[in-house]
């Protein structure tokens, strides 16, 4: 369980590094990106973007 939490952390820091480059290459701006304020706090859920990246990576693991 351990490993499951620290691979989780990994992915959520990578994912905050590379959030402005995939923003200039147009994703998080897909339909079905959900951008919202609430309590004075701008949120952001990227499901469309999720999803094409999560089925972007399960070819590449496929390839390889």
């Amino acid at each position: 369980m351990i490993r499951w939490m620290l691979v989780i952390f990994l992915a959520l820091i990578l994912i905050s590094w590379f959030t402005p480059l995939l923003q200039k290459l147009g994703f998080g701006k897909m339909p079905g990106d959900f951008r919202f304020k609430l309590f004075g706090r701008e949120w952001f859920i990227p499901l469309t973007t999720l999803l094409l990246l999560s089925v972007l990576a399960s070819l590449i693991s496929k390839l390889i």
